[in-house]
């Protein structure tokens, strides 16, 4: 798995996110998003939420306890750590799971951050277009490029 690791900030929080080139996805570190929605002091307050939280769903069947994934992350101490991590549509079913007043504003952070996939870091790329679309497409300005040759 090719990926890249950024962080960026929200509210002054470090998060960290993950891009995987074969997925063409966003990972973030879920803990990191429970610390901006909890509005935690340190990370082992939101990890010890996170611990709590997760056990919960689990009871529950939830299954976006079930596709989170670990990946090796740095941590404050400068170390690759493995780290619960959840694409975009997973964090946004977590959310829903935990009462805050700061869900809007990460939703829509979130929604920012994961929609500029070209923008944020040189290198990352946008995700190709389907085949039939760009056919699609050659074909409207083919016929365009007729009709402009055959108007006066």
């Amino acid at each position: 798995m090719t990926q890249q690791t950024a962080i960026k900030l929200f509210d002054e929080k470090k998060v960290r996110i993950v891009w995987d080139e074969e997925q063409e996805k966003y990972y973030f570190a879920v803990v990191d998003i429970v610390q901006v929605l909890t509005d935690s002091a340190d990370y082992q307050t939101a990890r010890k939420y996170w611990k709590v939280l997760k056990g919960r769903l689990i009871k529950e069947g939830n299954e976006t306890v079930t596709n989170c994934y670990q990946l090796k992350l740095p941590a404050a101490d400068g170390k690759q750590r493995m780290t619960d991590v959840a694409d975009l549509e997973q964090i946004f079913r977590l959310i829903q799971s935990i009462p805050s007043k700061k869900a809007e504003p990460v939703k829509r952070w979130l929604a920012e951050v994961g929609g500029r996939v070209n923008v944020i870091q040189k290198g990352w790329r946008k995700p190709a277009r389907p085949r039939k679309k760009v056919a699609k497409w050659h074909a409207m300005q083919e016929l365009t490029l007729k009709a402009a040759l055959v108007a006066p």
